[in-house]
């Protein structure tokens, strides 16, 4: 099972990833994508490098800002902010100064160029930080300075030393990371604190076809719990690895079914029907298509030769990057009102939801610190962030606090 984890992974990383002074490093933000259906809320993947976390603070501030206004007009819009008004801003500081310890020095979030539409919304949160007095800068790699007491960095204050890396960067992604060997030789040397950690294992969908795994049942039960294995397992859908190796003729692939026939080979799937086929494929996590829905491939969406061929690749690339079969959950849908920027007006929308909570460590204690709502319109399958989108924090309504039900605010577009 640990093979799963690891494969298509450099060597190098992995070694990396399971030096023991790494062994009980883990990501301090994590955030769940989350879709809202008429069955209940389906978890579909798991971010521990995830965008939106400045643009979320930004718009709690607006959001919080105009409550009160929003009151007077309309008593029955009062709403709570999740995490309220600085929430965001509130959790990832106190969570940065848990991930440096003891490590003295300025904290620099630093931006890949693949990443690098995220760095404006990183760049503000920098600034907000900076202003309350924690010593935060949004940089680019190459402006990382290795010295032989450890990494620096040149600000408007002057040359300082950097005690925390926030890495804003994907792992798959390190070749084309200037100075990113410095960078892991500075943490291995404890120079400075890094997060997320290096260990591509926790970046991997993979650990859903293993939460699911009829093996690991037992295990799961005893480690989380009855209770919390049950709700993982009803919310998070379940997946399989597509693996090629040979399936003996008398078996089957566990909880795989195309109607009422359980599936003794991946080819199975290549026949399936259109209202058979729903299910997602997508690259496990070690790929430059495994982030903002590329790579994604969804079965009844899809001619019968596409999805074929769709499985036929990702089996294909099992040696360098595993992909996922996952069920696919169609999202309930939502009325939401945005500005029409053209006209002014307020304008209704149909669509479906994914919803972003943001949680942060520090020390022992997780803080959720505001959840971030995207709604596409209805006619689109893959819910992300798109320029049709409404993109929105979400707030407990009046209407809930008196026993009704949490929604997200709207007029936002």
């Amino acid at each position: 099972m640990a093979g799963w984890l690891d494969q298509g992974k450099p060597d190098a990383l992995v070694n990396y990833s399971r030096m023991k002074r790494f062994r009980d490093s883990v990501p301090h933000v994590i955030r769940p994508d989350v879709i809202p259906t008429q069955d209940g809320m389906v978890i579909t993947e798991l971010d521990s490098v995830p965008g939106g976390i400045g643009l979320t603070a930004a718009m709690s501030r607006i959001y919080a800002d105009l409550a009160p206004q929003s009151s007077v007009l309309s008593p029955q819009s009062c709403y709570d902010l999740v995490g309220g008004r600085d929430g965001m801003v509130r959790g990832y500081a106190s969570m940065l100064r848990s991930a440096q310890g003891q490590h003295a020095g300025c904290v620099a979030i630093v931006v890949s160029e693949e990443a690098k539409d995220y760095r404006p919304e990183m760049t503000w949160l920098a600034a907000q930080l900076r202003q309350q007095g924690l010593p935060v800068w949004c940089i680019e790699p190459r402006e990382i300075r290795f010295t032989e007491d450890g990494l620096r960095l040149p600000t408007d204050s002057g040359d300082q030393a950097i005690g925390l890396v926030y890495r804003f960067y994907e792992l798959f992604d390190l070749l084309n990371i200037p100075k990113a060997e410095l960078v892991q030789y500075a943490v291995k040397k404890d120079w400075v604190a890094v997060t997320p950690p290096y260990k591509p294992a926790l970046e991997e969908k993979s650990a859903f076809a293993l939460l699911h795994h009829p093996v690991l049942h037992s295990y799961w039960k005893k480690e989380l719990g009855p209770d919390c294995f049950l709700h993982l397992t009803a919310m998070m859908p379940k997946t399989w690895l597509l693996d090629p190796s040979p399936i003996p003729p008398t078996a089957t692939i566990p909880g795989l079914h195309i109607g009422e026939r359980a599936v003794a080979n991946w080819s199975d799937l290549e026949t399936a029907t259109q209202k058979e086929r729903h299910f997602v494929i997508k690259p496990s996590g070690f790929s430059e298509l495994a982030w903002g829905s590329r790579g994604v491939s969804i079965g009844h969406d899809l001619p019968q030769t596409e999805w074929a061929g769709a499985l036929q690749h990702a089996l294909a690339s099992f040696q360098t990057t595993p992909y996922l079969v996952q069920e696919f959950h169609k999202g309930r849908l939502f009325e939401l009102d945005y500005l029409d920027e053209g006209t002014g007006r307020l304008v209704r929308m149909a669509g479906r939801a994914r919803l972003s909570p943001y949680y942060f460590l520090t020390g022992e204690t997780v803080e959720l610190a505001g959840i971030l709502a995207t709604v596409c319109p209805a006619d689109k399958k893959v819910i992300h962030g798109m320029k049709d989108a409404i993109m929105v924090p979400c707030a407990v309504s009046s209407d809930a606090r008196q026993g009704g039900h949490a929604s997200s605010t709207t007029h936002q577009s």
